[in-house]
């Protein structure tokens, strides 16, 4: 049996900051997609957004994506989402939005059915991911046909785990950059996370035990917590760790 394509992505080492990644990154498989498709059909997914403190990219600014690039660049350099009755709808609610009910009471305009036509970007359905007041990504879904509200339930539970799943390398890139934490602080951490005590993580990791002691000393420090479970809640609020 022949084996899947390994997963594409950018090569995130490539950029020295944020700013310099590409804001629309196109790919054509990926395995968290083609495991949720296998749940719930569909045709096309584009997530938008970035949740990293101090890196806060909204809606229409950083998107990964397996829809059409001609669909998206046009979108995108027309700035469709300023006025796109879909995401302006997502920008007051508090649950998913969809096309078929949103164009009822805000009549897209001819130029962006023709776009949606023409590239069969058909019956989106946007789930917007906030915390507190703040949204921070929106997830779309779309097919030749509606999700019907099992569907839509289920698309509404993963849809934090999808965001994490898709922005996990960029996220992990840069938020740790930022904290300038290194690979052995972060695989401290993440195994003291399971309750792993320095001894175990030193038999799991393959450091001194006085390494590992060193590495979450110094970890508790640039994450500005006071012990190693305080260190541990960061790590896993910026979402460092899992």
């Amino acid at each position: 049996m022949a084996k899947p394509p390994p997963p594409q992505s950018p090569p995130f080492g490539d950029f020295i900051d944020l700013a310099s990644v590409p804001r629309t990154r196109f790919f054509h498989y990926h395995p968290f997609v083609e495991r949720l498709r296998r749940a719930v059909h569909f045709d096309y997914i584009a997530i938008s957004g970035l949740d990293i403190d101090r890196f806060r990219f909204g809606h229409g600014r950083s998107i990964d994506t397996n829809a059409p690039p001609g669909y998206i660049d046009t979108y995108v350099a027309e700035r469709m989402y300023l006025t796109d009755p879909l995401v302006l709808a997502s920008l007051k609610a508090e649950d998913v939005v969809r096309d078929v009910d949103v164009f009822e009471k805000d009549p897209p305009s001819d130029r962006l059915l023709w776009l949606l036509t023409n590239f069969g970007v058909l019956n989106r359905t946007l789930f917007p991911l906030r915390r507190g007041e703040h949204i921070y990504s929106g997830i779309t879904f779309s097919r030749t046909f509606p999700f019907d509200p099992d569907e839509i339930d289920f698309l509404r539970h993963i849809c934090e785990a999808t965001h994490v799943a898709m922005t996990k390398s960029l996220m992990e890139r840069f938020a740790a950059e930022t904290m300038r934490l290194s690979a052995g602080e972060l695989v401290c951490l993440r195994l003291a996370s399971h309750g792993l005590t320095s001894e175990r993580i030193a038999a799991e990791s393959g450091y001194q035990v006085d390494t590992v002691n060193t590495y979450m000393k110094t970890a508790v420090k640039k994450v500005g917590a006071t012990n190693r479970t305080e260190a541990i809640a960061e790590a896993i609020r910026r979402r460092l760790i899992n």
